[in-house]
C-alpha cells in the first residue's frame, strides 16, 4: 500500500505542477514511469521537458525522503492551435468528397469499399460456372445528406466556442490519435437487430504519407462499425496532427539518510518476481535455440514520420505438430503472444487476455484485460453472434470467425468498471503454417476487441458449437 500511495501522490502532483497543463483526470492514456537514479544524475535535454525547480518532496510511511522532479506535460502546440485561422477539417477533406474517390481494403474473404461522402460497402465476389459473377454484399452506411461536412464546419467558423470543443481521439496501439468523424447510416437492414439499418462512423486521421487508405474496419457492436481512414489532407490543421505519447519519467532522488529506493517498494518487487517464477511456461532451449529463430517476428508498421501509428506483429509461434499445438492451445497451456507497440498481448484460450509492457529498468507491467467464464460467455452469446459464416464455392457453409467474451478484467480508471474484451478468432492462410497475427482495438474506453488470426485456427473453426466454443478435430 505504501508504494502505491507514493506513486498516486506523485501523479496527483504532476496534474497540478506549475508549467504543465492540468490533466482532467489520471488515465492510462498518459503513461508515467518512476525512476530512482540516485544523486549523481543529469536531467534529459531531449524529449519531455524538465525544470530543476519543478519538483516535490515526497515522504514514505517509513520517513524516507525523496526529491521527485516532475515532467512538464505541456504539448507545446497550444499557441499554434489557438492562433489557427485556416480551413476547417471539413473544408480540408472537401476535395476527397468532390472527387467521388473510393478506398479499398482487401481481407481474406471480404473486400471493404469506402466511397468518401457516399457509402461504405462490404462485398465478396465469386465466379460461378459460365463466368457468371455472384456478389454477396452489405452496405455498412450511406450518406443521407448531400454535403455532410458543411453544417458542423460552418458552425465552428461562426462560433469560436464551438471550435474550442474537445477533438475526439482513438487509441491506436497505445497512441491517442485525434480524428474527424463522419456518420453514415441507412445501410443494409440487420437481421440480428430487428432489421435496423447498419451504420458506421468514418474516422479520418492525419497521416502525411497516406493516400486515403482504410487502416481498419471494426464491428464495435452488432451491425455498427468504425472505419479508420488515413489521409494527408487533415495534416494542415494543427489539432489533427499526429503526436506521440512519450512515457513521462518522474525522477526521484533520495535525500541524505534515505535508501536509493523505498524499502517497501524493494520488498514488493521481490515478491512480484517470486510470484512470476512458477508460471514461466517457455523452456530455456525453446528461447535460446541456436539452430533457428523460433520467435522471430515480421512487423508491418504504418509509420507516421518517425512514429509508429499502428503495428501488427506476425509471430512464428512454434515448431510443434499441428495436433500437439491445437491440443495445447485449446487446453489453455499454449498461449499466443502478439503486438509490437508499447503494449503487447498474451491470449490463453479459455483462460485470460493480458496486455503487458516489458522494460529493462522497471520490469514487466501487466493489465488483465479479461478473464474467461463459460457461463458469462454463454450469456453474452445469446445476445451476440458467436459464429459467423461464409458460403464455399460448392454451396456448403463454413465458419469464418468465432467470437468469445472475456469479462471481469482489472478495474478501469476511466469507467470504474472491470475491463472486458471480445476475442475474434479468424482463419488466415499464410506461407507459414504456424504464424499468428494479433491486434487490439479499443472502440470504447476499456472495452476491447482482440483479433487473433492464424492458419492454426483454420483447422478448428468448423468444430465451433452454437456458442462458438471450439474442440479438437476428430
Amino acid at each position: 500500500a505504501a508504494p502505491r500511495a507514493l506513486l498516486c501522490g506523485l501523479l496527483a502532483a504532476v496534474a497540478v505542477a506549475e508549467g504543465g497543463r492540468a490533466l482532467p483526470q489520471l488515465s492510462d492514456d498518459i503513461p508515467f514511469r518512476v525512476n530512482w537514479p540516485g544523486t549523481e544524475f543529469s536531467l534529459p535535454t531531449t524529449g519531455v521537458l524538465y525544470k530543476e525547480d519543478n519538483y516535490i518532496i515526497m515522504t514514505t510511511v517509513d520517513k524516507e525522503k525523496y526529491k521527485c522532479i516532475l515532467p512538464l506535460i505541456a504539448s507545446g502546440n497550444e499557441e499554434e492551435e489557438k492562433d489557427y485561422k485556416g480551413p476547417t477539417p471539413g473544408e480540408l477533406l472537401e476535395p476527397l468528397f468532390k472527387q467521388s474517390s473510393c478506398s479499398y481494403r482487401i481481407e481474406s474473404y471480404w473486400t471493404y469499399e469506402v466511397c468518401h461522402g457516399k457509402h461504405i460497402r462490404q462485398y465478396h465476389e465469386e465466379k460461378e460456372t459460365g463466368q457468371k459473377i455472384n456478389i454477396q454484399e452489405y452496405y455498412l452506411g450511406n450518406m443521407m445528406i448531400k454535403n455532410p461536412l458543411s453544417e458542423p464546419d460552418q458552425e465552428e467558423k461562426e462560433n469560436p466556442k464551438e471550435s474550442a470543443k474537445e477533438i475526439p481521439t482513438k487509441n491506436i496501439e497505445g497512441q491517442m490519435t485525434p480524428y474527424y468523424p463522419v456518420e453514415m447510416g441507412n445501410g443494409t437492414p440487420c437481421s440480428l437487430r430487428q432489421n435496423l439499418p447498419r451504420s458506421s462512423t468514418v474516422m479520418y486521421i492525419c497521416h502525411p504519407e497516406a493516400k486515403h487508405e482504410i487502416l481498419s474496419v471494426a464491428e464495435v457492436t452488432t451491425c455498427e462499425y468504425e472505419v479508420v481512414i488515413l489521409t494527408p489532407l487533415l495534416c494542415n490543421h494543427p489539432k489533427y496532427r499526429f503526436r506521440a505519447s512519450p512515457v513521462n519519467d518522474i525522477f526521484c532522488q533520495s535525500l541524505p539518510g534515505s535508501p536509493l529506493k523505498p524499502h517497501n517498494l524493494e520488498q514488493l518487487e521481490k515478491q512480484q518476481e517470486m510470484m512470476k517464477m512458477p508460471f514461466r511456461r517457455v523452456k530455456e532451449e525453446e528461447m535460446h535455440s541456436t539452430k533457428e529463430a523460433k520467435f522471430s517476428s515480421i512487423h508491418k508498421p504504418v509509420a507516421v514520420g518517425s512514429h509508429q501509428l499502428l503495428t501488427v506483429g506476425t509471430t512464428h509461434i512454434s515448431k510443434l505438430t499441428d495436433e500437439q499445438l491445437i491440443k495445447e492451445f485449446l487446453s489453455g497451456s499454449y498461449c499466443f503472444h502478439g503486438g509490437v507497440g508499447w503494449w503487447k498481448y498474451e491470449f490463453c484460450y479459455g483462460k485470460y487476455v493480458h496486455q503487458y509492457h516489458e522494460d529493462k529498468e522497471s520490469g514487466k507491467t501487466s493489465v488483465v484485460v479479461g478473464t474467461w467464464s463459460k457461463e458469462e460467455h454463454i450469456e453474452w452469446s445469446r445476445k451476440n453472434a458467436a459464429r459467423t459464416y461464409y458460403l464455399r464455392e460448392d454451396g456448403t457453409q463454413t465458419v469464418r470467425m468465432v467470437s468469445h467474451f472475456y469479462g471481469n478484467g482489472d478495474v478501469c480508471d476511466l469507467t470504474d468498471k472491470p475491463r472486458q474484451v471480445t476475442v475474434k478468432l479468424k482463419c488466415k492462410e499464410s506461407d507459414s503454417p504456424h504464424a499468428v497475427t494479433i491486434y487490439m482495438l479499443e472502440p470504447h474506453s476499456c472495452q476491447y476487441i482482440l483479433g487473433v488470426e492464424s492458419p492454426v485456427i483454420c483447422k478448428i473453426l468448423d468444430t465451433a458449437d452454437e456458442y462458438g466454443l471450439l474442440s479438437v478435430p476428430s
